[in-house]
């Protein structure tokens, strides 16, 4: 395994970042109002992939529940215009109104996200890497953005993580750092993945999977 090399301390990375973000908080994406009791029903379909009430059974599909309605919306959208591709979910946005959009957002976001069984691994390089990033090579601190338990930052755009299933996470990282994924804002997760190994990509996913 690469070695980590110096850390950043949390409270430099979150500052850096802190200020960058707070740009973002003045044009970042607001929510649109949406229903969440119409939004339970047109979710009913969501189930077969991403589980009762947006908590997924299966590790290769993310968990919906708790996740903020901006970034819900806004990678429905992303689905829709074929900004961002998957074989299911393209299909399944392509149909979508933006009303449906909306309330779907609204209905998953008022969901409770289940804890995952994994606890999280203090010490452990995925904990490093998520708090304190990689100086030597780069890395910001996940925390930065998402937060210090992965509650994310609704008003900048940035997604919940934690308790989200760590072979999703893995996979979405590798995607961003091969450039198969590009919805991001700003280019972060692909300028930021693109310094990881897969050592430290798998590392911090099974870290972020054990937050709560």
């Amino acid at each position: 395994m690469k070695s980590m090399g110096r850390i950043v301390s949390m409270p430099v990375a979150a500052g850096a970042w802190a200020a960058f973000a707070s740009l973002l908080l003045v044009a970042g994406p607001a929510a649109a109002t949406g229903s969440a009791q119409a939004g339970e029903a047109k979710a009913m379909v969501c189930t077969a992939c991403h589980g009762p009430e947006g908590n997924s059974l299966n590790p290769i599909w993310p968990s919906l529940a708790g996740q903020n309605a901006a970034y819900l919306q806004r990678t429905l959208r992303a689905f829709k215009a074929g900004e961002r591709s998957d074989p299911l979910m393209s299909a399944q946005a392509a149909v979508l109104g933006d009303q449906d959009i909306d309330d779907l957002a609204a209905y998953f976001a008022s969901r409770t996200r289940n804890p995952s069984a994994t606890q999280p691994q203090q010490g452990s390089e995925g904990e490093r890497l998520y708090r304190g990033g990689n100086k030597d090579t780069g890395v910001t601190a996940c925390a930065a953005c998402h937060g210090p338990h992965g509650s994310g930052n609704a008003p900048a755009g940035y997604p919940a993580l934690g308790g989200q299933q760590a072979a999703y996470v893995a996979t979405q990282l590798r995607a961003y750092r091969a450039g198969q994924r590009s919805s991001d804002l700003n280019q972060m997760m692909r300028n930021t993945s693109a310094r990881l190994t897969d050592a430290e990509i798998d590392a911090v996913a099974s870290y972020i999977q054990g937050l709560r």
